[in-house]
């Protein structure tokens, strides 16, 4: 056996693949990892096999297909008033991770700081550490994990190359508000940082709330990387279809690294997002969609010992479960998902130094009935 030095020595299988195949060895019913239970628009899929009917079943260009580029670019323009150039400023991506982990090792270099807040999505740390970049935590407080931007200045050095937001938050389904901005802004202002803004879950946010991203501020736009995702509004995540964009001259050596990843997303179903696009409704409607699975929810939460934090955004809802148990949050899930069938994503995964608050992360992007179905199950524990 040749001798390997592993890269990510700390890092093992993620827990979202962990959980859902726990889930479907015991027969659970699985909100743990954030992907629903119910089928994508059949007006979808008839848009994408037209266009596999169509001959277009060859390599896309290496940016994307640029009918998708440019709605994209239109439904930009039209939510958040900030022109993004479609054959400059937005690259198709592999999904919102690949997205993610092409953006940092494009400006990460060895001994460059990130700074990232958690609990924070799992694929934030091990990119910036593949680059040899210094990863730079802040802990949010539950339950409102709001930001404490004091904190933040004095984590800044002459080191400090990009700041990850993420808002809608994955996983405690907190929002970005303009004071954060505001914050921001006063920060890094005078300061050479990158931002990459993780906005997968723009489309769901909820109670009139209005989405923080960072394409409306011209000042933070012209630093920022912006990751967004089509699998997320379109029910469609197994497609693994994303985005980036970002101002001309980062986008260009982003593209650099894009090319040596993957080169190019799946065409036809390019050309059917691109085509599905079209009606504003489709990402438009979202928000009352998901506020609605939401709060029917919440509703059956409040039957359960489980008691739900607050969620403005994302689909996903955290509960503590204080007055069920005193188990760390990895072993509750486990013997959640063997016991009762249902099962979740221990909160603590989502910190470095794996913090227990005794938290875990439910998925509400499901069918009514399976919802119906957790419920009853968690109402037995």
């Amino acid at each position: 056996m040749i001798p390997l030095i592993s890269k990510l020595p700390q890092t093992g299988t993620t827990i979202f693949t962990t959980m859902s195949a726990l889930a479907n060895e015991v027969g659970a019913i699985n909100l743990s990892q954030g992907f629903p239970d119910y089928d994508c628009s059949p007006e979808l899929t008839e848009m994408v096999n037209r266009a596999m009917n169509t001959s277009c079943n060859q390599y896309a260009p290496m940016a994307g297909v640029l009918a998708l580029r440019e709605q994209l670019s239109i439904k930009t323009e039209k939510l958040y008033g900030a022109y993004y150039n479609p054959d400059t400023e937005i690259t198709i991506t592999a999904g919102g991770t690949q997205a993610i982990y092409t953006a940092i090792s494009t400006v990460v270099n060895p001994n460059d700081e990130v700074i990232i807040f958690e609990p924070a999505f799992d694929s934030y740390a091990p990119a910036i550490k593949l680059m040899g970049g210094v990863v730079k935590s802040l802990s949010l407080e539950p339950p409102e994990y709001r930001i404490d931007w004091e904190m933040v200045k004095r984590l800044i050095t002459g080191r400090t190359k990009m700041i990850i937001l993420n808002s809608p938050h994955n996983p405690t389904a907190t929002i970005l508000h303009k004071e954060d901005i505001d914050q921001l802004y006063s920060i890094i202002k005078n300061q050479d940082i990158f931002i990459l803004s993780d906005e997968v879950y723009e489309h769901l946010i909820y109670d009139g709330a209005e989405h923080q991203s960072m394409a409306r501020y011209p000042d933070l736009k012209e630093r920022s990387f912006i990751v967004a995702s089509l699998g997320k509004p379109f029910h469609a995540t197994g497609w693994k279809i994303g985005y980036c964009m970002a101002p001309e001259y980062m986008m260009k050596e982003f593209r650099k690294i894009h090319q040596f990843l993957v080169f190019s997303v799946n065409t036809p179903m390019q050309y059917g997002c691109a085509e599905y696009l079209k009606n504003e409704d489709h990402c438009l409607g979202l928000p009352d969609f998901f506020q609605s699975k939401r709060d029917y929810f919440r509703q059956g939460l409040a039957q359960t010992r489980f008691k739900p934090l607050p969620c403005y955004g994302s689909y996903f809802q955290s509960v503590t479960y204080n007055d069920i148990t005193d188990e760390k949050d990895i072993d509750f899930a486990i013997r959640l998902t063997r016991e009762a069938g249902v099962a979740s994503i221990p909160v603590s995964v989502f910190y470095t130094k794996g913090t227990d608050n005794k938290i875990l992360r439910f998925c509400f992007a499901k069918a009514q009935e399976t919802l119906d179905k957790a419920v009853d199950r968690l109402i037995k524990v």
